[in-house]
């Protein structure tokens, strides 16, 4: 049997406009909705950052929250952690890793309700390092996904990897990255994708597969996808080509697709399942240490030591001082909520803190990697986001009843924020 696990991720950064949300909307997630109701053999692992929960009901799209909860009711979709504004959770201080961690669960579960159980995780763009496992495996996650480049055994078939951190293990899932590229480029066809699938029989007596991609992908990136590819695979995959009477009967569990030799023998059969489903199916093997990496980092990129190219390129100025005004918004935020001792300071830290979860997504620096595009608006639009969080920082600094030197030494972070900012704004205008 060979069982396929499919991950899609669902969202949107805090700066995109209604206009492009509904768009989205309307090209992808409606449909997709559409796909998965009228085959509901499918099966999906969906990771749907809070952000994108909280735009979709503010924006008003309701329906596509309740659409993927009623999956979940039925058994057909199950939901993994993630953090919620999707930011490197490498590149961030472990505080603001919980903080992200906890405030996609609280969201999720506002919207979703019970339906949302996660037993996975999700780190945004797949960014993995091991500082990051702790946080993951203390709420309560029981297996993470990442990038097959950070494998560094044997590929996975037909036993499952964990991962250890701190006396306490998780289970590690890896993607396979060709063939996920080669359906989000869209250079794989419905029935290529089963046969390539259908190659494996014979390896072993049981294998498994997990594809994971932008749930984007279909009908927004690539018009007509969910159902070009993704309804032409789920036909596939329940409307086996003639098989024998008994073959026919073998194969009425949901989700299973068998072919045919020529002389009438089955040669595959393909069952479609969550990410968690298959821990009810293979055993779990060694304990490893992944590499670092994101599910766009290429071999190249490991051996330079450049694990998060598209977010933290060595070479890349403007990454460098994106990431230098936001440690300084980080410490001014921890600052002002450790100095808040009236009301007026408590309100602007306040206001600082969600500000901060916001200013921390990654969209900012992927537009500023030019691999392979460039918008100096949405990198402003983050860099606007880490500004406002200064203001109010300070302004909280400003009115508490801390000492005057305490005040100055942030007042001197301010300024240092303030040039960095110039020069990126500098730097922006050269583009």
């Amino acid at each position: 049997m060979i069982y396929w696990a499919q991950l899609l991720h669902f969202y949107q950064p805090p700066t995109q406009v209604p206009s492009v949300l509904k768009r989205i909307c309307d090209e992808s997630y409606r449909p997709l909705l559409q796909v998965f109701e009228e085959f509901p053999n499918a099966r999906l692992t969906a990771n749907f950052n809070g952000v994108l929960a909280d735009m979709l009901v503010d924006c008003g799209h309701k329906d596509i929250i309740e659409g993927f909860r009623n999956l979940a009711e039925n058994g057909q979709l199950e939901f993994t952690g993630t953090g919620k504004y999707h930011p490197i959770l490498p590149l961030i201080p472990r505080e603001e890793v919980k903080r992200q961690i906890a405030l996609n669960a609280q969201t999720n579960r506002h919207f979703f309700g019970e339906a949302y159980a996660p037993q996975g995780f999700f780190p945004p763009e797949m960014c993995y390092s091991r500082d990051i496992l702790q946080p993951i495996i203390k709420s309560g996650y029981h297996w993470i996904i990442l990038s097959g480049i950070a494998c560094p055994a044997d590929w996975p078939l037909d036993i499952i990897y964990r991962a250890e951190c701190d006396g306490q293990e998780i289970v590690v899932f890896f993607r396979d990255d060709v063939l996920s590229n080669r359906i989000s480029f869209q250079d794989l066809k419905a029935t290529e994708f089963v046969a390539h699938l259908e190659e494996w029989q014979g390896k072993r007596e049981n294998i498994y597969v997990v594809t994971a991609m932008d749930a984007e992908t279909y009908g927004h990136h690539i018009q007509g996808w969910e159902r070009t590819f993704l309804a032409r695979v789920y036909e596939e995959l329940e409307s086996p080509t003639e098989p024998l009477e008994e073959v026919k009967q073998a194969t009425m569990l949901a989700g299973q697709h068998v072919s045919l030799l020529t002389n009438g023998e089955a040669t595959a059969k393909i069952q479609m399942v969550t990410i968690s489903q298959l821990l009810d199916f293979f055993p779990q093997g060694q304990t490893i240490e992944p590499r670092p990496s994101s599910w766009s980092t290429t071999a190249d990129d490991m051996k330079a030591g450049n694990y998060y190219p598209l977010w933290q390129d060595k070479k890349n100025e403007v990454h460098r001082l994106q990431w230098e005004h936001l440690s300084i918004c980080i410490e001014l935020v921890n600052k002002a909520l450790e100095c808040a001792d009236n009301e007026e300071s408590r309100h602007s830290a306040t206001i600082a803190r969600g500000l901060m979860d916001r200013a921390e997504h990654s969209c900012q620096m992927w537009w500023a990697s030019n691999h392979p595009m460039c918008d100096i608006n949405l990198i402003h639009m983050g860099l606007l986001d880490q500004l406002r969080t200064v203001v109010n920082a300070y302004r909280s600094i400003n009115k508490s009843g801390a000492s005057e030197k305490i005040k100055r030494e942030y007042y001197y972070r301010t300024v240092a924020a303030r040039d960095i900012r110039n020069k990126l704004e500098d730097m922006l205008f050269a583009q």
